[in-house]
C-alpha cells in the first residue's frame, strides 16, 4: 500500500495542477517515457494507459511488444477503441444484467454491451477512456490518479484511484490502488494490454498463435454463457483438452483447428476469452511474490519471455479473435511487406484480475475483495513482469 491516510491522498489530488505542468523526465508527443536496464515503456494519461513497451530480443534487436498508437490523441478519438493497454474500472470485464445490489438496495450501471445485456469494463466512460492526472513522474517511475465521482455511470459513491508504473532491470511494475470515500461500491481494475512478443515482425507469422502460454495453477475456469458472462459454474481444465495451459506450457494456436474449441469464447468464437482462476492455496499459505509466475508468455521466434507474478486470484485470456485487419499496429512494429495491421489472433490479452461478475456471486466468497467502503482498508492491485530472452 501506499502508506497514507485518506486526507493526505485528497490533499495530493488537489495538487496535481501542479502534477499536470511539471515538464517531467522523457516526456516526448504526449506520452510519458520510464525506463531501466533491458526495459523501456511510454505511458500517456488517457487511460493510464501503456502505449510502448521496448525489450531486446534474442538477436539484440529492441522490439516493441505491445499494441497502440503511435500518435497519443488518436485514443481519445479511435472509434473502435479497443481498450489498449489502459486500466478498465471502475470495475473490470463483465457485469450480468448490467445490475448488482448492496446491502439490499439495487443498482444499475451503464449498459454498454450486447445491446444493453451487460456492462463491460465500467461502462461507456469507464476509466480507460478518460484522462487520469500525473501526480509523479521520474526516469523509472510515473503515477496517474482518477477521481472517480458518485453515480458516474451508474455507480455508487466516489471513488480515488492512483495507478504506479515502474520499471527495475528488466521487469515492469504495477501497483494500483483505489479508495471508496463516500458509498459502498465495487471496485475491481486491470491492465488491459495486448501483446505480441514478436512485434509483428516474425516473417513466418503475423499473429500471435505461436506464442507459448503456461498458467501452472490454473486447472479451472470461469463457466460463461454464449455473451461471457459467469453463469455461476467453475468447469475443469481437463489435462490435454483445449483449456489446458497448467499441465505444460502449449502454443496458443496448439488447438486452433479443434473442434473443442469452437465457442470457447463466446457464441461461435473460434479461441480463448476465459477467467482462468489461479488457485495457488492449494498449497497453503503464500507469498506472491516468491511463489511463481501464475503465467509465462513466451516467443520462440523473438525468444522474448515475460513471467506475470501476481496477487489476484483469476487471468483472462483473450486470443484476439475479434480483430480483422482494421486496427493499424505502430510504426515502431511489423514489416515493410505486410499490412500494417492486426490479423486475426495477431495478440493475446493477459488481464490479472479477481474472479469475474464475483459482485453477482455471492456464493463464491469474492465480496470482501470486489465490494469496498469508506473505513475498508483500499482495494489494492500487484503485479511483476520478468523478461528474459531464450537464446535458442
Amino acid at each position: 500500500m501506499f502508506g497514507f491516510k485518506l486526507p493526505f491522498a485528497v490533499s495530493l489530488l488537489a495538487a496535481t495542477a501542479l502534477a499536470q505542468s511539471y515538464d517531467a523526465p522523457g516526456r516526448t508527443d504526449g506520452k510519458y517515457e520510464i525506463s531501466s536496464e533491458g526495459i523501456r515503456a511510454l505511458f500517456i494519461p488517457y487511460g493510464a494507459s501503456i502505449t510502448n513497451l521496448f525489450i531486446e530480443d534474442k538477436s539484440g534487436v529492441e522490439r516493441d511488444i505491445v499494441l497502440g498508437f503511435d500518435n497519443a490523441t488518436h485514443y481519445s478519438v479511435d472509434a473502435f477503441h479497443p481498450h489498449l493497454g489502459g486500466v478498465p474500472g471502475r470495475y473490470a470485464n463483465r457485469i450480468k444484467n448490467s445490475s448488482f445490489v448492496i446491502d439490499g438496495e439495487d443498482y444499475h450501471v451503464d449498459a454498454n454491451e450486447n445491446g444493453g445485456l451487460d456492462t463491460l469494463h465500467g461502462g461507456s466512460d469507464g476509466w480507460d477512456y478518460r484522462n487520469f492526472t500525473v501526480v509523479a513522474h521520474t526516469s523509472t517511475s510515473i503515477t496517474f490518479s482518477i477521481v472517480d465521482p458518485d453515480g458516474k455511470e451508474g455507480f455508487p459513491g466516489e471513488v480515488i484511484s492512483y495507478i504506479t508504473y515502474t520499471v527495475t532491470p528488466n521487469t515492469w511494475h504495477i501497483k494500483m490502488v483505489a479508495l471508496a470515500t463516500t458509498k459502498k461500491t465495487p471496485i475491481m481494475l486491470s491492465s488491459h494490454t495486448y501483446w505480441n512478443l514478436d512485434g509483428f515482425s516474425n516473417p513466418d507469422t503475423p499473429t500471435a498463435l505461436n506464442h507459448t502460454l503456461s498458467l501452472p495453477y490454473s486447472g479451472q475456469r470461469i463457466g460463461v454463457d454464449g455473451i461471457l458472462i459467469p453463469d455461476g459454474s467453475i468447469l475443469p481444465n481437463q489435462k490435454y483438452s483445449v483449456n489446458d495451459f497448467w499441465s505444460s506450457p502449449k502454443q496458443i494456436g496448439a488447438n486452433i483447428s479443434s473442434p473443442e474449441l469452437i465457442g470457447n469464447c463466446g457464441s461461435g468464437c473460434i479461441g480463448y476469452d476465459n477467467a482462468y482462476l489461479v488457485n495457488r492455496a492449494q498449497n497453503g499459505p503464500y507469498d506472491w511474490r516468491t511463489e511463481g509466475p501464475v503465467a509465462t508468455l513466451a516467443s520462440e521466434w523473438s525468444g522474448i519471455q515475460v513471467d506475470i507474478w501476481t496477487d489476484q486470484d483469476a487471468f483472462q485470456v483473450y486470443s484476439c479473435g475479434g480483430q480483422n485487419g482494421t486496427l493499424p499496429i505502430k510504426s515502431t512494429q511489423g514489416l515493410p511487406s505486410r499490412p500494417r495491421v492486426v490479423e486475426k489472433y495477431g495478440c493475446v490479452v493477459m488481464e490479472v484480475e479477481d474472479w469475474i461478475d464475483g459482485i453477482n456471486q455471492p456464493e463464491w466468497g469474492r465480496l470482501s475483495k470486489q465490494i469496498f467502503g469508506p473505513g475498508d482498508e483500499p482495494y489494492v492491485l500487484e503485479a511483476r513482469y520478468e523478461f528474459s530472452v531464450n537464446e535458442g
